[in-house]
């Protein structure tokens, strides 16, 4: 049996990916770089996705700012690429499936229903990003 694809048309199969973050944002708002990082208050360079949930829900979680944390869905409208600061430094082969790129991304969606992690372990987390700052570990892609 011979399969026709087409470039044009979706797959079914289609990856989703998530952005989390405390922005306020809407479906068909874009995600760009030039404005502050979730993570530092700079603009960034990078902006990031992941293909897994628990990775969006890290990045809600540890986002600056006291807005409500929100994982979005988000369309690239780009190419995107591995993020070296977990693929080649903490995590080889992208088992995070966390990805960066420097094109928009197109909020599609907000995943409403979601857990947090347990209290301690953010604050575990958020001791150990502490630590890498002092380190003078701090990348988010420079």
């Amino acid at each position: 049996m011979e399969q026709n694809s087409s470039k044009s048309s979706p797959s079914p199969f289609a990856q989703t990916y998530f952005h989390g973050t405390k922005a306020d944002l809407e479906i068909g708002d874009l995600i760009e770089v030039g404005f502050n990082s979730n993570y530092a208050r700079k603009n960034a360079r990078y902006i990031f996705l992941t293909a897994t949930l628990d990775a969006a829900i890290w990045g809600a979680e540890l986002a600056f700012g006291e807005g409500r944390e929100r994982i979005y869905l988000v369309e690239p409208l780009g190419e995107i690429e591995d993020d070296p600061d977990l693929t080649d430094k903490k995590f080889p082969g992208n088992p995070t499936k966390s990805y960066r790129s420097t094109q928009p991304f197109k909020v599609v969606g907000e995943i409403s229903g979601w857990q947090s992690h347990p209290a301690e372990q953010i604050a575990a987390m958020r001791a150990h990003l502490d630590r890498l700052k002092q380190q003078g570990i701090n990348s988010l892609n420079d």
